[in-house]
């Protein structure tokens, strides 16, 4: 803990460690019963936001539908210095649940919920703190992380609110994390001729073929990006994730679909690396379009990114959070940065337990980050 924070036993409130994760997992309980899966996102401003709404005492609040079941409750008490953000959708639970996902279940380490440790621990342990402090805290809680469709941030940075730093929850293992990869979707086309498939083919003759010689090309580019490095991360992360086309064996395919996706490093540029994979071979594909774009963590040029980084270092440095290293999985904290913000995300839970089934976040790091953010708070209105 930096020289400026307050310790844990010095609560002007008094209140107990254990009395601030009770809170917290009734909190937990409750978001945990609401269905927030994306798909199908059917989520609209009730529900869930009705009890965020009664959960948060002395705060001026506004609800906003963004459409397609994207929601945000923006919430301000007093004049805080930081927005702390949570993504309150969660994904689709899979058959391998063993409980009711809706359900939440607590061990002696555990508290098990869909969603629990992507993300709604972080949310719970907010209105926890919310509740025990009267100090300055913003909220923005939103629905449409899990949708590579993020219109709730996008209408939040329009409106310019001004703050020091933007800490956006997602399982980090209770560390800062200052650098993530972006994360960039692609559909593209290849079209061929029909035919019958038993005479000779020229090689641009089938739409699936192309996409096999396409997919080789990619794989091997790929590889050859393996000893690139930044920040403890090596390499392109790439994946096929789909692939359409053809009618059957014995005809030769007249299109061929492909979707895929990238990961590139801070340090990689994803213009160039659109174009890369765009022309990899001939023919290239009739159509070629970005489904989804997300800058890295930190957004911007080198020097941009470079001063945005050392900045969210100093704030995790003051406020006492232990910073980590750079991950492989994509925020919405790189929106932020993208919109001028400092920004790095810190949450309870292991990304290892995010989208399983029986998904569960440790309690004592469900505690602990409860007990940090209850400091930065009561500290802001000392």
């Amino acid at each position: 803990m930096s020289a400026g924070s307050v310790g844990i036993g010095n609560r002007e409130s008094g209140i107990g460690e254990a009395a601030l994760l009770d809170a917290t997992l009734t909190h937990l309980r409750a978001l945990v019963s609401f269905d927030t899966r994306n798909p199908p996102r059917e989520i609209d401003t009730g529900g869930i936001f009705d009890y965020l709404r009664e959960h948060l005492p002395g705060f001026e609040m506004s609800v906003a539908d963004h459409g397609a079941g994207a929601v945000t409750l923006y919430a301000v008490r007093g004049k805080p210095k930081y927005l702390f953000n949570v993504h309150l959708d969660t994904v689709p639970d899979s058959p391998h649940w063993t409980q009711d996902p809706h359900v939440l279940t607590v061990t002696a380490d555990r508290a098990i919920g869909l969603g629990a440790s992507d993300i709604k621990g972080a949310a719970a342990a907010l209105l926890a703190v919310a509740k025990a402090t009267s100090g300055d805290m913003a909220l923005l809680l939103s629905t449409d992380e899990e949708a590579n469709d993020p219109r709730c941030i996008a209408a939040f940075l329009k409106e310019g609110h001004p703050y020091d730093a933007v800490i956006v929850a997602e399982p980090t293992c209770g560390e800062a994390v200052l650098a993530h990869r972006g994360i960039h979707s692609v559909q593209m086309r290849f079209v061929g001729q029909a035919g019958h498939a038993s005479g000779e083919q020229h090689p641009n003759d089938s739409a699936l073929h192309q996409a096999i010689r396409w997919g080789s090309a990619a794989l091997d580019y790929v590889e050859r990006q393996s000893r690139e490095r930044f920040g403890g991360l090596t390499g392109l992360r790439f994946n096929v994730g789909r692939v359409e086309g053809g009618i059957k064996a014995n005809m030769i395919a007249p299109t061929a679909d492909v979707r895929f996706g990238f990961r590139p490093l801070p340090s990689m540029k994803p213009d160039h690396l659109l174009e890369t994979f765009r022309t990899l071979v001939e023919p290239q594909p009739l159509s070629y379009t970005e489904l989804f774009r997300g800058d890295s963590l930190p957004a911007g040029d080198t020097a941009t990114a470079e001063t945005r980084r050392l900045a969210a270092r100093d704030i995790a440095d003051e406020l006492g959070i232990p910073v980590g290293n750079a991950v492989n999985f994509w925020t919405e904290a790189a929106l932020f940065s993208a919109g001028g913000y400092i920004a790095f995300v810190y949450g309870p839970g292991d990304i290892a337990q995010a989208h399983t089934a029986d998904e569960w976040v440790a309690l004592d790091q469900l505690q602990k980050y409860a007990e940090t953010i209850y400091e930065i708070v009561n500290r802001g209105s000392a």
